[in-house]
Formats: C-alpha cells, sequence, structure tokens
C-alpha cells in the first residue's frame, strides 16, 4: 500500500536512508517532503527523485504530511519540537535517539499517534531491521519495505533492541582492530580489508534466516577444541572483553531508561 505523503523534520543520514529506501521501485509514498536544513542532501535527494519535495521550513513539513518522522538531534529535538504544531490523530514518528516517549508526547502538545522506531542506515538497500514501539500495521509495514519491522509489545523490549543496536560502532571497531593488527604484521592494509569484510559478512549470515542455530551453538562449533578460534575467545573472556561488553550494555540502557548507573 502506498502512503500518499510522508515527511521528515531533520534532513540527516538516517532520512536520506530512508528517503532512497522509500522510494526504490516500486515506491512507497507519492509524495516525501523534507527540512531544507542540511540543505546539500535535501538538494541531492530532490534532484534524484521527483517525489522529494523541499520543504518551506519544518512546520511546512509536518502541515503537508500524513506521516511525520522526527529525524533529529535528541540534543536539539526538544527546541525544534516545540516550535511545531501537530494535528490531532497525525501520525508521528520519532527516531530521536535515547528520548522518553512522555518527553516528545509533551513537547508535541497534540493528541497525536506516536510511535518510536530504530531504523538503521541498511534501510536505503531495503535491507534493514527496524524495531518499532508501539506495534502499529501502517508504519510496520513501511519499514518491511525497508526490509524488516520488528514490533515491539512493550517499552522494555524496544529499549533492549535500542540498546542492542548500540554495537554498530564496536562491530566495526573490532573489524578495524583486526585489519590494524594485520597492517603492523606485515599485510597491506588492502589486502586485510578485502578478506576481514567478507569474513564478518559471512559469519553474519551464518547466524540468519529461518532454522539459524543459537548464537551460543555456533560459538562452540566455531571454536574447535584446542583450535585458534578457542584461544582467542578465552583470551578474549579472560582478559575482561566479556565483561567490558556487558558494562558497557548496562550502561547504554540505563542511559536510554533515564537511569544513572
Amino acid at each position: 500500500m502506498k502512503v500518499k505523503s510522508i515527511g521528515f523534520v531533520g534532513t540527516g543520514v538516517i532520512t536520506e536512508a530512508m528517503v532512497r529506501g522509500l522510494l526504490t521501485e516500486p515506491a512507497y509514498a507519492s509524495e516525501i517532503h523534507v527540512s531544507p536544513r542540511s540543505s546539500h542532501i535535501a538538494a541531492t535527494l530532490a534532484a534524484e527523485f521527483a517525489a522529494v519535495r523541499i520543504a518551506r521550513d519544518n512546520q511546512d513539513v509536518v502541515e503537508r504530511s500524513d506521516i511525520v518522522f522526527l529525524a533529529i538531534r535528541p540534543q536539539v529535538a526538544e527546541e525544534v519540537v516545540r516550535k511545531l504544531s501537530f494535528r490531532d490523530g497525525q501520525t508521528v514518528v520519532s527516531v530521536v535517539a535515547a528520548t522518553e516517549r512522555q518527553a516528545l508526547l509533551d513537547w508535541i502538545g497534540a493528541d497525536v499517534h506516536l510511535l518510536q522506531a530504530i531504523p538503521l542506515p541498511f534501510v536505503a538497500r531495503r535491507q534493514g531491521v527496524t524495531a518499532i514501539y508501539p506495534s502499529d500495521d501502517t508504519v510496520s509495514a513501511l519499514f518491511d519495505t525497508l526490509g524488516t519491522a520488528v514490533q515491539c509489545q512493550s517499552r522494555k523490549e524496544y529499549d533492549l533492541l535500542a540498546t542492542a543496536s548500540a554495537m554498530m560502532s564496536t562491530y566495526f571497531g573490532i573489524m578495524e582492530t583486526v585489519a590494524a593488527w594485520l597492517e603492523r604484521s606485515g599485510l597491506e592494509r588492502a589486502t586485510g580489508h578485502a578478506y576481514i569484510a567478507p569474513l564478518f559478512a559471512s559469519l553474519a549470515q551464518k547466524a540468519s534466516g529461518p532454522g539459524a542455530e543459537p548464537f551460543s551453538t555456533l560459538s562452540r562449533e566455531f571454536a574447535t577444541k584446542g583450535g585458534l578460534n578457542e584461544q582467542v575467545l578465552s583470551d578474549f573472556e579472560k582478559k575482561g572483553g566479556l565483561a567490558a561488553l556487558t558494562i558497557a550494555l548496562d550502561g547504554v540502557l540505563a542511559r536510554i531508561e533515564g537511569r544513572t548507573t
């Protein structure tokens, strides 16, 4: 089902990724209205897609859209949202990180249908997995178009998946650590990159899809008794790697829930 008009308050990386995904043929939206801020991204999208309109300002985005996405940095979210006037019953989807639902409703000041979502950059290629809360068939269908929607049944579920999404930089950081070690050990950087990226992609693929085995089973499967994989996992655990990761996740969850650790 094609949505008539979608708007984005904030024109950053996630907005660009979503717009590209939504307008990949077959397009999901008839019109997409974007903020004039980040003028380069807005102009690039408008030049590439006939369905993209650059709004006069953020209020213009709200007035022209059936579904409004709040895609702004949490540091400026309150200032931006409080200035806008929304229609009662309007669907508003916040992708603002680590921001309480009640705070968003207070800033909006209207009886809107508010959802929260965690789209990732991969939605540009319609390969993203996106957590949404609360459950909503229309918004779920939109994110299913961009990959896969995970409808959370509780705020706790949503917060936990938001915490898990904070692992992306660490994932690439591990790859960079291995690549840098290979380079220091005498391997050309390009050769290391060409090997590591598909290696990690293949591992992720092994854990995906119907019938995939639990992570713990895969870890045991790849850690041959007395082998090299087992050695690295054992050293990583003994030297505090797993504990540090758990502490980091606890800290992110506390931040999302507005607690102090």
